[in-house]
């Protein structure tokens, strides 16, 4: 299975955007799958409020996981990292116009009730599962 069908799956299952996609990459990282999921939780729905999409924020971990600064004198990490978050923010923009989650869905979820009123529209199922896929195939591609 792949790591598309795998996010797929685990979206499909009631895990959110952004654990979906970060676990998906973790085990080849280093990172205990669970971890993953529990780290990734409170991501989702950009961040509960309808900011970053979840699926970016999962990217960015990925990412950040990947190539990230460690030590404060390795400067040359965290200007990779920053270079190639940007280039996966650009992909993901040129496919889907933004990269914030009440943009993507056009709805806000910071609302009372919010996530309820999405659920009951759909766009949970609609609209967030291309947004998974268009970040796992960019990381792919970036990795």
């Amino acid at each position: 299975m792949n790591k598309l069908e795998k996010a797929s799956i685990l979206f499909n299952q009631g895990f959110n955007c952004s654990q979906a996609v970060f676990s998906v990459f973790c085990e080849e990282l280093g990172l205990n799958p669970e971890v993953a999921l529990k780290i990734s939780c409170g991501f989702g729905g950009g961040m509960c409020q309808g900011e970053i999409c979840g699926a970016v924020t999962g990217a960015v971990m990925v990412l950040s996981l990947k190539y990230g600064q460690s030590k404060v004198e390795d400067k040359e990490s965290k200007e990779k990292t920053y270079e190639i978050i940007k280039e996966f923010s650009e992909r993901f923009k040129d496919d889907n116009r933004s990269i914030i989650c009440k943009e993507l869905l056009d709805f806000d979820l910071s609302k009372e009730n919010a996530r309820e009123l999405a659920r009951g529209k759909g766009l949970f199922t609609t609209i967030c599962p291309k947004m998974i896929r268009d970040a796992v195939s960019i990381l792919e591609e970036i990795l």
